[in-house]
Parts: C-alpha cells; structure tokens; sequence
C-alpha cells in the first residue's frame, strides 16, 4: 500500500460516489479516510456494486465525527481542503508525501468552519461560473491524480 497521499471525505452521502473513490484508492494506493455520519451503510449493495469488490485492495478508515478524524491526524501532514469556495486552484500548489486531500459532502460540501480553520490550504478545481460543482468521484479523481503526478506516481506502473 503507497501511504504517500490520503483522501478525506467528510460526511459522504452516495454510496455509488463513495464506492467508485474506494475502486480509485484501491487502484492508487491510497488511503481513504471517511468521517461520519455517513449517509449510508458501507456494507449496502450499492457501496459494493460501484466498488465492484476492490474494497478488499483499499485501505479505509473510518472516523465517527471530525474531532475524532483531528486527534488522530499527524500535525505534520498538511490537509487540503477542497471546496467550491477556495480562490487557489489544485494545480497551483506543490504536493509531497503525507499531504491528506479533504472533501465535503455531495449536498452541502465542507462547513464553514472546516473552510476557514483550513484557509490556507483551500483549493478548488476550476469551472465555468454558472456550475454549482462537479461529481464527488470525478473530483477526487482530479486532484489525486495530479497529486500523484507530481509524486512520479509513487509504486504506480
């Protein structure tokens, strides 16, 4: 398992979006990181059928809430946030070993309170201004895979 980069989801709501970032964590070496309450069961039909069984190659942890996710995060691991919000785009910044990638719910996406204790390590992925967001999945996907890029892609072949 390539422990270099982790993925955060917080609160995640579709089980298809969740199961399909398991299949890209597994195929990646990442770690996945889900912080509750979950919007579904993670042993539910439509977690497995989207993961289509790759969840027996992906490492996940689960948190109860994001204080528990807090005291177990290692201070020196950076964590960017990925929102909607941010001014900074993904491709902007220089990732390395550790850097943990967090993103919010499909509904409501990161609080407020996440965002601002996070300011400097926003981030977004850049839209046209008349779309609201992009798919949970397809955006986790951008942004590890640029991260692993600029890792030379880690135990990857």
């Amino acid at each position: 398992m390539n422990d270099n980069l982790h993925i955060v989801l917080f609160q995640p709501e579709i089980p298809p979006n969740t199961g399909n970032i398991v299949r890209l964590c597994a195929a990646s070496g990442t770690m996945l990181h889900l912080i509750g309450p979950l919007g579904f069961r993670l042993d539910g039909a439509a977690v497995r059928r989207a993961g289509m069984d790759y969840r027996e190659w992906a490492e996940v942890r689960r948190w109860q809430d994001w204080p528990s996710y807090l005291t177990e995060h290692p201070p020196e691991s950076r964590l960017f946030a990925v929102s909607t919000h941010a001014e900074r785009c993904y491709c902007a910044c220089s990732y390395r070993p550790g850097d943990r990638f967090l993103f919010g719910s499909e509904s409501a996406g990161l609080p407020e309170a996440i965002r601002t204790a996070c300011r400097d390590t926003l981030i977004r992925i850049p839209m046209v201004p008349q779309a609201r967001s992009l798919n949970l999945a397809n955006s986790v996907s951008i942004v590890l895979y640029e991260a692993l890029r600029q890792l030379s892609f880690p135990a990857l072949m």
